[in-house]
């Protein structure tokens, strides 16, 4: 009873605290004698993770807000090397969702302490792991390895970062308290056992000592499994158990690692999960996760939920993970996450639950919910043939196929061709494709290859004088795990026909869609069976989000409004695509589909009010 009772004191005065610092009145933060120092004085982090690239800038407040309604005193956030280096030496931190100073100051406005974990590797099911993809083409080059390359690239990305935070530390007057040092190194540690532990200390110790020369100046701390701290904990920094339900195994490992003290974090508690394509959407039980949350009020440990809110992967920023069964696990659009607060910003069973747990007196009304919309009936005025926009694209010309990266091509597609002035037939082998292709012989489609289903192979018949035609889409690289060094894209092998290796006069055609595509002065060319870009408007007389239903269609990517809003892919689980409303306008709104398979021709598309993320149909993405 005096545990619950202190522990309520602790959480009233951190509460009366944060809404203070929207005053601009200064604090201190400190991790000492055992706990987590704020003034001086213990206090109790319950935060909640939510990352401002996944989420229209427009909407920051709006979910912030949501976080704070339901009882938190903290926000965490990872910060994302590509989103903002985008190209070698191209910095951006202020386009679109980029302006991750301003997310820190709502934040702050809003009652929230802000928890930065800038990597440089992340997770988060994001594209490479935060890597920028340009980094494989560095000569020398090896990521979360000390080599003078790499080093280099994250000093520089450690600079940038601090240049746009420096003022929003909390011994600045803002509200940014604690600082991740290198991010779930132990997991790394014990994937690649062929480097040293030595090495591997010798790495992590460099990357943190980076941070602090170029200025971080508040607490540190780690986030590992709770076995693997010895791969992960730093000197000097606080070690926290990602995932750890056993507040006494925690404590005895922090213990260990801390100079047998606390205090005791769980950096990430997980509500959710994460969810790839073809693949049951994972679900978390509301009343396990109330339940573990109050062991942790009863333990005085302090935790973040990864994720509070997950939003959503768009454009080409999902990434992927890899097991036995398959060589990519491409991850949704979607980052619901079976989350507390669902990718649309709803407040779910799950939030209501936790928030009657840790809400306060003083804890705000949950916002209003943003309106929502139906879009019954988007009619095509054109329908387009990609290979004739593909033939307005001036080819590369190798002796043989070429890489993504060797393209200086990260993310979208490629478009691979080939002449054979003399017939061959026999075993078409595609061991190194990067990720999903569709392959045609005289414009007929003969075959899908995947690196999901490990498929690399078909029968193939190519007659005098005919094309080979390939269509490679990266599907996202590799963002956790050992193979995460080995992620190029497109092509990486040899083509084999027969035996033989298919040499001489490869035309590769590239096809970012970095950019909504012009179809303007195209003709409707479309036939089933060849990919095709769809084009149409609709008229709105108000706005609110919505779900773009695409059951009906194969796979392929949207634009609204010239903004790639993701990926979809007909094997589920996700079936519906998050159009955010603050990206509609009043009036005439544009769409254009690219759809790759295009097995039928489309009239039309619909939108519906509630998200379809857990109907799979994995046969719909078995290769023929």
């Amino acid at each position: 009873m005096k545990t619950k009772i202190f522990t309520i004191f602790l959480l009233l005065a951190f509460a009366v605290n944060a809404k203070a610092q929207t005053k601009s009145v200064k604090h201190t933060f400190a991790i000492a004698d055992g706990n987590f120092l704020l003034d001086g004085k213990p206090v109790q982090i319950h935060s909640g993770e939510m990352h401002y690239a996944f989420i229209p800038k427009p909407y920051w407040r709006h979910r912030l807000q949501m976080m704070k309604a339901m009882g938190l005193n903290a926000v965490a956030t990872y910060v994302f090397w590509n989103y903002h280096e985008t190209a070698p030496g191209v910095w951006d931190f202020k386009s679109d969702n980029k302006n991750i100073a301003e997310y820190v100051k709502i934040a702050q406005e809003e009652g929230l302490y802000v928890i930065l974990r800038p990597g440089p590797y992340v997770c988060a099911e994001w594209e490479f792991g935060g890597y920028p993809w340009f980094l494989q083409k560095v000569p020398g080059m090896v990521i979360r390895g000390v080599n003078e390359p790499y080093l280099s690239a994250t000093k520089a990305y450690f600079t940038a970062l601090y240049g746009q935070v420096k003022n929003l530390f909390v011994t600045n007057g803002g509200p940014i308290i604690m600082v991740q040092g290198e991010n779930e190194f132990g997991s790394y540690v014990s994937q690649r056992k062929d480097i040293s532990l030595e090495e591997h200390k010798k790495y992590s110790a460099a990357v943190f000592q980076q941070l602090k020369d170029v200025g971080f100046n508040v607490p540190f701390f780690t986030s590992d499994g709770s076995w693997l701290f010895e791969g992960g904990a730093l000197p000097g920094a606080l070690p926290t158990a990602n995932g750890e339900d056993d507040v006494a195994k925690l404590k005895e490992v922090v213990n260990k690692y801390n100079g047998g003290k606390g205090p005791y974090m769980v950096a990430e508690f997980y509500p959710g999960w994460l969810d790839h394509w073809a693949e049951p959407f994972p679900k978390v039980s509301t009343e396990s996760i109330v339940k573990q949350t109050q062991k942790y009020l009863d333990g005085d440990v302090s935790f973040n939920y990864y994720m509070i809110h997950g939003g959503t992967n768009f454009g080409f920023t999902s990434g992927a993970n890899y097991d036995n069964k398959h060589d990519i696990q491409p991850d949704l659009t979607s980052y619901d996450y079976d989350a507390p607060i669902s990718e649309a910003g709803w407040a779910t069973e799950k939030y209501l639950a936790l928030r009657n747990l840790l809400k306060k007196e003083e804890t705000p009304a949950i916002p209003a919910k943003i309106p929502v919309i139906e879009i019954p009936n988007i009619a095509f005025t054109k329908a387009v043939d990609l290979e004739d926009v593909k033939n307005n694209v001036k080819p590369v010309n190798s002796d043989k196929p070429l890489t993504f990266e060797e393209l200086n091509q990260g993310h979208g597609y490629v478009w691979y061709s080939k002449k054979f002035k003399q017939p061959i037939s026999g075993k078409l082998e595609l061991n190194g494709l990067r990720d999903y292709a569709i392959i045609y012989v005289n414009g007929t489609k003969v075959a899908e290859l995947n690196s999901y289903y490990k498929k690399y192979d078909c029968d193939i018949d190519i007659p005098f004088n005919a094309t080979l035609d390939i269509f490679v889409e990266n599907m996202g690289r590799i963002n956790y795990g050992a193979k995460i060094v080995n992620s190029t894209k497109g092509i990486i092998s040899p083509v084999i026909i027969n035996g033989e290796t298919i040499t001489g006069n490869w035309d590769m055609y590239k096809l970012p869609m970095d950019v909504v595509p012009n179809i303007a002065n195209v003709k409707n060319t479309a036939t089933a069976g060849k990919p095709a870009i769809y084009e149409g408007n609709f008229t709105l007389t108000k706005t609110g989000d919505t779900f773009l239903d695409m059951r009906d269609w194969g796979k392929g990517i949207v634009f609204i409004n010239g903004i790639n809003i993701g990926r979809y892919w007909s094997v589920g689980p996700q079936q519906t695509l998050y159009v955010p409303g603050c990206w509609l306008k009043v009036g005439k709104n544009d769409i254009v589909i690219l759809e790759q398979k295009n097995d039928v021709m489309h009239k039309s598309v619909k939108s519906i009010s509630t998200p379809i993320l857990e109907e799979l149909k994995p046969e719909n993405g078995l290769p023929k």
